[in-house]
């Protein structure tokens, strides 16, 4: 199965001296990373365990929106 496309939102974090990569329509799904292509790695895992972990739970999905119409 394809795993939903969720918008991903990614900074650098002076203070935590990384990448941090957020998904706003899955709460609290966040990761880092020292590269940004690490970071995306990791936050494609955690979107991932986030999925399995709601479905376990019973707990509905949300579908992806797509791009925001604000930043």
């Amino acid at each position: 199965m394809e795993q939903p496309k969720y918008e991903i939102i990614i900074y650098w974090s002076e203070d935590d001296k990384a990448y941090i990569a957020e998904v706003p329509e899955l709460a609290g799904c966040k990761a880092d990373g020292d590269t940004l292509e690490e970071t995306l790695q990791n936050v494609q895992a955690v979107i991932n365990e986030w999925i399995t972990t709601a479905r376990s739970l019973g707990r509905v999905i949300p579908v992806p929106k797509g791009k925001l119409m604000y930043a």
